[in-house]
Order: C-alpha cells, then structure tokens, then sequence
C-alpha cells in the first residue's frame, strides 16, 4: 500500500499562509483607488462600469487603473517569487 500525501498537512497551510501574507503585502504598496479599484472588482464583484459610477470616473478609466493594478501586483509578485520556493 501506498500512503496518499495529506492534503492539508502542515507544510501545505504553512506554505499557503505565506503566500497569503504576500498577497496581502503586495494589495498594500498598491496605491489606494487601484486598491479600491481592486477590492470593488474581486471582493464587491462589481463589474467596470459600476465602479466607475461609485467612483465618479469613466469605465475606460478603471479599466486602465485595474490593469495598471494587475501589471503591479504581477511585477511585486514576481519579485517575491523566490520566497516562496
């Protein structure tokens, strides 16, 4: 018989908490509207246009902030890339 690995072992919950905390890390150095912008698209579930209205700015607009958003998130992620291995 072979033992199949734990799914949720120690190291597993470990290793997902300090990719949670550089998730964290990395929404905090982004500047508070692409934050917002951020929180609004992925916590809110609102679409583009609604954060637009909440935020009295153009959908074209926040889709530049989220995607400028995105790019910084990838870039400070990618740089803590060797941190988690």
């Amino acid at each position: 018989m072979v033992e199949s690995p734990q799914e949720n072992g120690p190291d597993v919950l470990a290793e997902e908490q300090d990719i949670r905390n550089i998730l964290v890390d990395a929404l905090n150095k982004l500047p508070e509207r692409e934050r917002e912008i951020i929180a609004l698209y992925y916590y809110d579930e609102l679409t583009l246009k609604e954060i637009g209205k909440v935020l009295n700015v153009t959908e074209s607009r926040i889709s530049q902030l989220h995607s400028q958003a995105i790019l910084r998130l990838r870039g400070y992620l990618a740089m803590m890339k060797g941190t988690l291995l």
